[in-house]
């Protein structure tokens, strides 16, 4: 009699017993181990521990269960091996897409690669993955349908040539891929942002709806991505003036505008220069095409504000209907109480003063500089900023019935910087008019004393919380 263990079910069998919780305990650990690392290679490990070793150890089990019966005869080993052969395939394939595709580095050749051509791929895979487990575990003969496919395949492209042809243009612009999602483009003259990008067409927001232009199209003419201009982007416009503007003073306006907008590219200057007549061009280069059009937007709203003060014609017209001298007689007689001014002291000042307008988000001056003139707030809000490294801290705000630029009657260098919240309206004293006003008057000087300090005061205070909050140690979580 044969002893048990020489039996040639015994070690199969074994090695089913040991071997399946080493490798499941080997397999759970390694899943735990990529998860814990955020690697998508988990999925594939968890698959094959989940599904593909415990039926390799059933397909095992039953063979060797079945052992006495032809086992090519038996048909519930072949439906496992099948289903054996299927995850198989499923496994690979998956493991193929995690290694080549998903974990691409940005740029390679791999990240450029269509997803249609991949998908094309997996079919195939599939297709040749099936035909030998077929052929393996039941012995069909597929040569014919390979075969069948083949042929099929060449009438069907020879009959699709021409329409063939300009998709396999496409999907070869997409494989190149000379440009991505929220790129800018210019295609014949029209400009947009790249929203969706398919195996068919580019979908273009061109601001006026959805421009829809085929891959073929693309592929067979020229267009510029103007998202891929070295990290700038060239902006310029033209605007026009009056014939009997300073050509130096207009040019000097539209630089000094300009070169305040937020979206402009640090360390860039703009430039301006006429072109003759009453028309001049401005450039100057921001961060990105997306930003053209805000910055183009803001440049013309504060260079409205900007030629009415400095009394040059945009656009042809010299007029401002806010300058008046009812309003400015009623701004005088508003702030009459905040200098001292008693009978006719504010007619005789009336002729030294001026009304100015700024827009929202305009600087209405710069910290360091040595201001001429006390600007008095008659509507809208202002914010004082102080610098501090690399930021603009907010040091206070002044609103309709305060000043700023108190420092000109000590003829002292900003300490912040003020910048129009809202439209800003300020009617402007003389520094030198200050002068005379404070000879008569102590108070007023003890008053704008006061302020000072009190500015000085606030200016510390934001340095300080700042500097503070950066040295604060960061709140533990958990």
């Amino acid at each position: 009699m044969t002893a048990f263990w020489e039996q040639g079910w015994f070690w199969p069998a074994i090695t089913v017993i040991v071997g399946l919780p080493v490798v499941l305990l080997v397999l759970t650990e390694l899943q735990s181990h990529l998860q814990r690392r955020g690697n998508e290679l988990h999925r594939i490990v968890g698959l094959l521990r989940n599904a593909v070793v415990p039926l390799i150890a059933i397909l095992i089990l039953s063979v060797q269960v079945t052992q006495a019966v032809d086992p090519e005869q038996l048909t519930v080993n072949r439906v496992i091996a099948t289903v054996l052969g299927f995850l198989v395939i499923v496994f690979v394939l998956n493991g193929l897409n995690i290694m080549l595709f998903t974990n691409a580095r940005k740029g390679s050749w791999r990240e450029k690669i269509p997803s249609i051509f991949v998908d094309i791929g997996r079919i195939v895979l599939i297709a040749l993955g099936l035909a030998v487990v077929f052929r393996i575990v039941w012995n069909a003969d597929v040569g014919g349908v390979f075969t069948a496919l083949g042929v099929g395949s060449l009438v069907i492209g020879l009959a699709l040539q021409s329409a063939v042809g300009p998709v396999i243009a496409g999907l070869f612009l997409l494989f190149e891929q000379p440009f991505r999602l929220g790129d800018w483009l210019d295609v014949g003259g029209t400009r947009g942002r790249v929203v969706e990008v398919n195996w068919r067409s580019v979908h273009i927001e061109t601001g006026d709806g959805i421009l829809i232009t085929p891959n073929s199209t693309l592929a067979g003419a020229s267009f510029t991505n103007l998202s891929r201009t070295g990290g700038t982007f060239p902006v310029s416009t033209e605007v026009t003036f009056t014939t009997d503007d300073p050509p130096a003073a207009v040019v000097a306006l539209l630089q000094r505008v300009a070169s305040a907008l937020p979206q402009l590219v640090p360390g860039t200057a703009p430039s301006a220069s006429p072109q003759g007549g009453t028309a001049y061009t401005i450039a100057f280069e921001v961060r990105g095409p997306s930003q053209e059009g805000a910055a183009l937007a803001t440049f013309r709203m504060w260079l409205w504000y900007a030629a009415r003060r400095a009394g040059l014609g945009l656009d042809g017209d010299a007029t401002d209907d806010f300058v008046t001298d009812e309003r400015r007689d009623a701004a005088l007689q508003s702030i009459s109480p905040t200098l001292h001014l008693a009978g006719d002291d504010a007619q005789a000042l009336a002729p030294l003063v001026r009304l100015e307008r700024y827009a929202a988000g305009e600087v209405i001056s710069t910290v360091g500089t040595v201001p001429t003139a006390v600007r008095f707030i008659l509507s809208g809000s202002v914010d004082l900023r102080v610098p501090f490294e690399d930021a603009m801290l907010p040091a206070t705000r002044v609103e309709a019935g305060d000043y700023i630029q108190q420092t000109a009657l000590t003829r002292e260098a900003l300490l912040t910087t003020a910048v129009a919240l809202t439209e800003v309206a300020v009617l402007v004293v003389p520094a030198t008019a200050l002068d005379q006003i404070v000879r008569t008057t102590p108070a007023l000087a003890r008053d704008m004393g006061d302020v000072i300090d009190r500015r000085r005061q606030e200016v510390s205070a934001a340095v300080t919380t700042h500097a503070e909050s950066m040295r604060a140690p960061a709140p533990l979580e958990g």
